[in-house]
């Protein structure tokens, strides 16, 4: 494992947003964006203007704040683009929708660096562009005068193409639970960042830009799948959120987790750490899989994998019986990342 080294040198200071200015710095943002195939009227207007094919469109919200989400010492301004798209675009997905595009607003110091927040946005149009999706409008605000932190907030749209749209509260005793993606990266990558290191790369490299199987949300609902939601705070996390919202309970098996999800770095990390690879399979959010029910018998699309059944009973997750909750502690951890918990 090698030392970090600083990625983001000290700004320019004729180069910050204060001398460079809103405006300027929109249109320097905006000339990155990219371009949404749906959109009849793009950034530069009032609000932007989408053609909604399915006649319903697929919206979400969410907030990276500097600090809990990223740090620009630990990542390329194109790595927090990247990532703040995609737990967007993950979002979207989970629904069984293929985003159309994004909204973002911004709130930044007056010494943030204009060309920093240029890569942002080529990173943020990168994640885009498989889709023809892209960046249409936004909003730029100074931060409090005692904040040195930037915050995006990204609204995402997405369209259904005819699908139902899959939410939490369908799964059924007799389902089967299976994930689709990686699960434990983008942790496994944090915890190397965190001890101040920055290999193995492809783990550093899972927490920097997540790679969320966007094609397997679509593919889930044209499947049949009956419940489904991105893992951005953790598989017991997000599985026992299905769970609660379906009155059911998810009876997950060890042995399956661990056969397919401790792989790549993780196993090589965890013995260089002291840590536990399984831990982070269980716990770690922000690699954007995602977990999904499907009815018994059903034929599950390609790249999703079986990791247990849908149950009667108290509504919540076991693992080999036993409680997520009493899982996690035996780990050392908790079930999974909570805001204000």
């Amino acid at each position: 494992m090698s030392r970090p080294r600083p990625l983001v040198p000290r700004p320019d200071l004729a180069d910050t947003v204060g001398v460079v200015g809103e405006f300027d710095l929109i249109a320097r943002v905006t000339a990155r964006a990219g371009t949404a195939g749906l959109a009849e009227v793009g950034p530069g207007d009032d609000a932007a203007v989408l053609r909604a094919p399915d006649g319903r469109v697929v919206v979400c919200t969410d907030v990276l704040v500097e600090g809990r989400h990223f740090r620009r010492d630990w990542s390329s301004a194109e790595d927090v683009g990247h990532k703040a798209a995609a737990a967007n675009l993950a979002d979207i997905a989970a629904m069984g929708a293929v985003p159309t595009a994004l909204l973002v607003g911004l709130a930044c110091p007056a010494g943030t660096s204009a060309s920093w927040l240029e890569g942002v946005a080529a990173g943020m149009a990168a994640e885009c562009a498989p889709f023809g999706a892209a960046v249409v409008g936004g909003d730029t605000v100074a931060s409090a005068p005692d904040s040195d932190s930037v915050v995006l907030s990204v609204t995402a749209l997405g369209d259904l193409g005819g699908r139902a749209p899959v939410t939490r509260r369908g799964a059924r005793p007799g389902d089967v639970v299976a994930v689709a993606g990686r699960l434990g990266w983008a942790a496994c990558g944090l915890a190397v960042l965190r001890r101040g290191f920055t290999s193995p790369a492809a783990a550093v490299a899972a927490h920097r830009r997540p790679t969320p199987p966007y094609a397997a949300g679509p593919a889930a609902a044209d499947a049949g799948a009956t419940a489904m939601c991105d893992v951005s705070d953790g598989l017991l996390a997000d599985a026992g959120h299905l769970a609660a919202d379906s009155g059911v309970r998810f009876a997950l098996r060890r042995a399956s987790l661990a056969n397919n999800f401790v792989s790549g770095p993780l196993p090589q990390v965890a013995a260089a750490l002291g840590g536990n690879p399984l831990a982070w399979v269980l716990t770690g959010g922000e690699d954007h899989a995602l977990v999904a029910t499907y009815p018994p018998g059903a034929e599950l699309p390609e790249g999703w994998t079986t990791i247990g059944s849908v149950d009667d009973g108290e509504p919540g997750v076991v693992v080999d019986d036993v409680p997520a909750r009493q899982v996690a502690a035996d780990m050392g951890e908790v079930p999974g990342h909570a805001h204000f918990g």
